[in-house]
C-alpha cells in the first residue's frame, strides 16, 4: 500500500466514479464510501459521474478504488506520461517513482530509465499535471517534455542532447590527452612529466565545467536525502583532484605526485560511456521511431470532385482521401474505386504485397502500389490501427517487468552501501599503512568502480530490444508481464474455428428428412439470415448460388453455445447442435448414420427442427472447413519447444478430433459452451501447467483472459485483441512459437545483463577496496558496464523468426530496423 503525503486532519476529496446509471447507484456508493474509516461526509453525482468525501489526511486512495469496485464500481483512471530529464542510474528512477506515488492521487508510477520516461496512473480529477511536475523537480529532477496529442515524441530535443554530449566527450579528450600522454610515455622507460600548474590548469576545466552535471545531480541527490552514480562520481573525482591540488601548492621540491590524470580522465570515461549509452539507447527505441515515421502529416481530401491537401488532423470519419501510388495511406479506410496492391509489411511483417479491390479494408500507414485509390475514411487519429499497434509496443517498452522489482530493490540501497565501502577503505588503508594518499586513492578507486546503472538498464533496454523487434514481425506484446509469462509457456491451448482453420466453412451438404433439399436450404437460410457466424454466412452463400428466396425472420434470438431460434412463415424453427436436440428430446435416428460419417470426415454438423407444435426434425446440414497453410508447423515448432498442445472448441467430437489429428494436437476438448472454455483453462492451470491460450472470437475472451498469457489473432475480434497480452497481426498460427522464442531470447538477455552487472560490482568494488585497481581503470570499467549491458539487449534485433519462413521477413521497404 502506497501512503499519501501528510495532509490536514481532514481534506476534502474529489474524484471521477465510472459505472453509475441512475440515483441507486450513486446511493451504493455513497455507503460504501462511508465504511471508510473517518469518513463522515460523502456526497455522490451520478449525473456528473463525481463524488466527493471528507476523510482523514492518512487516508490510501488504494483503499478509496477497493470500496469503490466492491460496490461494483470504478474510481475514474487516467494515464500520464512524463519525459524525465536528470536521471543517471537505476537509483535515480527509483527516487523519482518514490516521488510520484508520494503524490495524492497517484495510483501508481513506473519510471523507465532506458527511455527516460515515467508512466503514472492517476485518479481523473483528484491530481494535476502540474502538481506531478512539482513532486519530479521537487525530487531534483526535471519534466524535460510534456505529452503531446496522439503520443507522438519530440526528436528535436534528444537529438539536440545528444550532440551537446559528443562535443562534451571531445572536448575532456583533448584537456585529458596531455596528462594521459606521459603516463603512457612512462611505460616505454620515457620518464618526463608536465609541471603540476598546468596539469591543474588542464584538469580544472574538466573537474568543475565539464564535470558539473556530477555535481548538480549528486548535490539534487544529498537534498533528497538518497545518492546516486553521479554523487559517487563527484566525491570520488574531487578527492582525487583536491589531493592534487594540495600537493601543488604545498612546499616541496616540485616532484609531489598528482593524480590531475586519474579525476579528469575517470570524468572523460564517465561522460563517454553516457555518450555511447545515449548512442545505444536511441537504438533500443528504433522501433518505435520507425512507427510512428509511419504517420503521414497530411492527406488528399476528395469532395465534390475537388482534390485537396490538408493535415491529417483535418480528415474525420467518413471523408474520401484520394492514395496515390507510391504513397501512404493516411488512414484506416474502405477502398471505393480503384485497385492496387499495398505493401502493409510494417504493420504485420507479411512481405508479399496485398492485393486491394473496391470493398476491400486498408490500413493507415500502409504504402500503396501501382493503382489509385479512393478511400472512405473509417477510423483516424489515435483509433486507427496503427495508433493501437503504437501504443502496445510503447506500454511494453515503459512496463517494468515482475524480475525488476528486486532490481529496484538493491538500487535503492546501493550508493550508501558503496559510500560505507569507500568510507571503510580509506579508514583501512590510513590505520594500516599511515598513507592518507593511497588510502584517498583506493576510496576514490571504490566510489568510481561502483555503477548502478548496469543495474537500471539490465532489463529495460532488453524489453526495449526485444518487443520493438517482435513488432517488426507482427507479434506485439502488451506488457512486461506479458512478456515475462509467455517464456515460461508450458501448454498453448487452440481455439479451432479461424485460429488453426480457415474460419471460412462451405455447407458441403443438406439432407432433409421429409422435405426437398430446396425448401430444408431456404428455411436455414431464413433462420440465420442477417448473422455473422461463418456457418451462417457458409448457408446464406450457399442459397444465394441456388437462387433460393430467403423470406426474412421474426423473432430471431440466439441459443449461446447451441445455435439460433427464429420464427419463419409461422413456424418456430431452431438450428443448431446435437446438444440442442437433446435439449428438445428429438430422435435424430432418421439422420444418425449420414451424420456419424460426416463428423468422422471433420465436418461440423447442424440440425434444423419445428418446435411449432411436437418438436420435429427437418433435416441436418454438414459444414467443411480447411485448416490453415502453416497450422500443422505451428503445432510441431511448439512441441519441439516442449510445449503441450490442446484445442478447445463447441464443435462436435468427431470434427475436432480429426482437426487435432491432422494437425498433430495432444489434447481435444469439444463440445464446450463459451463459458466453459475458461473453467478448461482454470483446470489446465491448477494441474500446473502455465498455459497460453490462443483465440480470435468473442467468445474466447474469457478464456483469454483467464489464461496465463492470451494471445489474439488480430484478424479476429477487437474484443479478443483488447483481452490478450499478445496479439499477432497476421493470421498465421506459426507466430505462436516465434512470440514464445523472442520472449524466450529476451529473458535470457534479461538474466545475462543482470548477472553480468552484479558480477561487476561484486568483483570490481572489492578489487578496487583492496588497491588492486587505480581509479582510471576503475572509470573505464564503470562506463564499459553500462555500455555493454545495452550492447547485449541491441544483440536481440537480429532475431528472426524461423529460419526456414521466408515470407515473414521484411522486405526493404520496412522502415523498422
Amino acid at each position: 500500500m502506497i501512503p499519501a503525503t501528510s495532509r490536514p486532519s481532514h481534506a476534502t476529496l474529489r474524484f471521477t466514479v465510472e459505472g453509475m446509471t441512475c440515483a441507486s447507484c450513486a446511493g451504493r456508493v455513497e455507503k460504501a464510501l462511508k465504511t471508510l474509516p473517518g469518513v463522515g461526509e460523502a456526497t455522490v453525482n451520478s449525473a456528473l459521474e463525481e463524488a466527493q468525501i471528507v476523510a482523514p489526511g492518512d487516508t490510501h486512495w488504494q483503499s478509496i478504488a477497493a470500496v469503490v469496485e466492491a460496490a461494483g464500481y470504478r474510481v475514474g483512471t487516467s494515464e500520464v506520461t512524463l519525459a524525465i530529464g536528470g536521471m543517471t542510474c537505476a537509483s535515480c528512477a527509483g527516487r523519482v517513482e518514490k516521488a510520484l506515488r508520494a503524490v495524492p492521487g497517484v495510483l501508481e508510477a513506473s519510471v523507465n530509465l532506458a527511455t527516460e520516461s515515467a508512466r503514472i496512473v492517476i485518479v481523473r480529477r483528484a491530481v494535476t499535471q502540474a502538481e506531478l511536475v512539482e513532486a519530479i523537480e521537487r525530487a531534483g529532477y526535471q519534466v524535460r517534455r510534456l505529452p503531446e496529442q496522439g503520443g507522438a515524441t519530440d526528436a528535436a530535443e534528444p537529438e539536440v542532447v545528444f550532440t551537446r554530449e559528443a562535443r562534451a566527450v571531445l572536448i575532456a579528450t583533448l584537456l585529458s590527452l596531455p596528462l594521459v600522454i606521459p603516463m603512457l610515455a612512462d611505460l616505454f622507460g620515457l620518464h618526463w612529466m608536465l609541471p603540476g600548474w598546468i596539469q591543474w590548469a588542464l584538469a580544472t576545466p574538466v573537474q568543475f565545467w565539464l564535470g558539473a552535471r556530477f555535481y548538480r545531480a549528486g548535490w539534487k541527490a544529498l537534498q533528497a536525502r538518497t545518492g546516486n552514480m553521479d554523487l559517487l562520481v563527484a566525491l570520488g573525482t574531487s578527492a582525487g583532484y583536491g589531493l592534487s591540488v594540495y600537493q601543488v601548492l604545498r612546499p616541496n621540491d616540485g616532484m609531489g605526485h598528482y593524480y590531475f590524470e586519474a579525476s579528469a580522465v575517470v570524468i572523460t570515461l564517465v561522460l563517454l560511456g553516457k555518450w555511447l549509452e545515449g548512442r545505444a539507447k536511441k537504438q533500443t527505441a528504433a522501433a518505435i521511431r520507425a512507427l510512428q515515421a509511419l504517420r503521414p502529416a497530411t492527406a488528399v481530401r476528395h469532395r465534390e470532385g475537388l482534390d485537396e491537401e490538408v493535415p491529417i488532423e483535418q480528415i474525420r470519419v467518413g471523408d474520401q482521401v484520394l492514395v496515390k501510388p507510391g504513397k501512404q495511406v493516411p488512414v484506416d479506410g474502405r477502398v471505393l474505386t480503384g485497385s492496387s496492391h499495398l505493401n502493409e509489411s510494417m504493420l504485420t511483417g507479411e512481405s508479399l504485397p496485398v492485393p486491394k479491390q473496391p470493398g476491400d479494408r486498408v490500413t493507415g500507414g500502409s504504402i500503396n502500389g501501382e493503382g489509385m485509390l479512393l478511400v472512405e475514411t473509417l477510423s483516424t487519429g489515435s483509433e486507427t490501427t496503427l495508433a493501437r499497434i503504437i501504443r502496445l509496443v510503447e506500454n511494453a517498452q515503459a512496463a517494468k517487468a515482475p524480475i525488476q522489482r528486486l532490481v529496484d530493490r538493491v538500487s535503492s540501497v546501493f550508493v550508501p552501501v558503496v559510500l560505507v565501502i569507500a568510507f571503510a577503505t580509506l579508514a583501512g588503508w590510513w590505520f594500516a599503512t599511515g598513507d592518507i594518499q593511497q588510502a584517498i586513492i583506493n576510496a576514490v578507486a571504490v566510489l568510481v568502480i561502483a555503477c548502478p546503472c548496469a543495474l537500471g538498464l539490465a532489463t529495460p533496454t532488453a524489453i526495449m530490444a526485444g518487443t520493438g523487434v517482435a513488432a517488426r514481425y507482427g507479434i506485439l506484446i502488451k506488457d512486461a508481464e506479458a512478456l515475462e509469462q509467455v517464456h515460461q509457456t508450458t501448454a498453448v491451448v487452440f481455439d479451432k474455428t479461424g485460429t488453426l482453420t480457415v474460419g471460412q466453412p462451405t455447407l458441403t451438404a443438406h439432407v432433409p428428412v421429409s422435405l426437398d433439399a430446396s425448401e430444408l436450404l431456404r428455411l436455414a437460410a431464413s433462420v440465420q439470415a442477417g448473422s455473422e457466424h461463418p456457418l451462417a454466412q457458409a448457408v446464406t452463400r450457399m442459397a444465394q448460388q441456388r437462387g433460393v428466396r430467403v423470406p426474412v425472420p421474426e423473432n430471431v434470438h440466439a441459443l449461446p453455445g447451441r445455435g439460433i431460434a427464429a420464427r419463419v412463415d409461422g413456424r418456430d424453427l431452431k438450428l443448431g447442435n446435437r446438444r440442442l436436440m437433446e435439449e428438445l428430446v428429438l430422435d435424430l435416428s432418421p439422420l444418425a448414420a449420414p451424420a456419424a460419417q460426416w463428423e468422422e470426415e471433420g465436418n461440423t454438423v447442424s440440425w434444423l427442427a419445428d418446435t411449432t407444435g411436437v418438436p420435429q426434425l427437418i433435416g441436418l446440414l454438414a459444414f467443411g472447413d480447411s485448416t490453415k497453410p502453416g497450422a500443422a508447423e505451428a503445432v510441431a515448432a511448439l512441441q519441439r519447444l516442449r510445449i503441450h498442445t490442446g484445442m478447445i472448441t463447441g464443435d462436435n467430437l468427431g470434427s475436432a478430433q480429426k482437426v487435432a489429428r491432422d494437425l498433430g494436437i495432444e489434447q481435444v476438448f469439444a463440445n464446450v459452451l463459451p463459458a466453459q472454455k475458461a473453467e478448461i483453462v482454470q483446470d489446465l492451470k491448477q494441474q500446473g501447467q502455465v498455459v497460453a491460450m490462443v483465440g480470435d472470437g468473442i467468445n474466447d475472451a474469457p478464456a483469454l483472459a483467464a489464461a496465463d498469457v492470451g494471445i489474439a489473432l488480430a484478424t479476429g475480434t477487437d474484443v479478443a485483441m483488447h483481452t490478450a497480452g499478445i496479439t499477432l497481426m497476421r493470421g498465421d498460427p506459426r507466430l505462436i512459437a516465434d512470440a514464445i522464442a523472442i520472449s524466450r531470447k529476451t529473458y535470457h538477455k534479461i538474466r545475462q545483463n543482470l548477472f553480468w552487472a552484479f558480477v561487476y560490482n561484486l568483483v570490481g568494488i572489492p578489487l578496487a577496496a583492496l588497491g588492486w585497481l587505480n581509479p582510471v581503470i576503475a572509470g573505464a570499467a564503470m562506463a564499459l558496464s553500462s555500455v555493454s549491458v545495452i550492447t547485449n539487449a541491441l544483440l536481440l534485433k537480429r532475431w528472426r523468426p524461423a529460419a526456414d519462413r521466408r515470407d515473414t521477413a521484411p522486405v526493404d521497404a520496412c522502415p523498422i530496423d
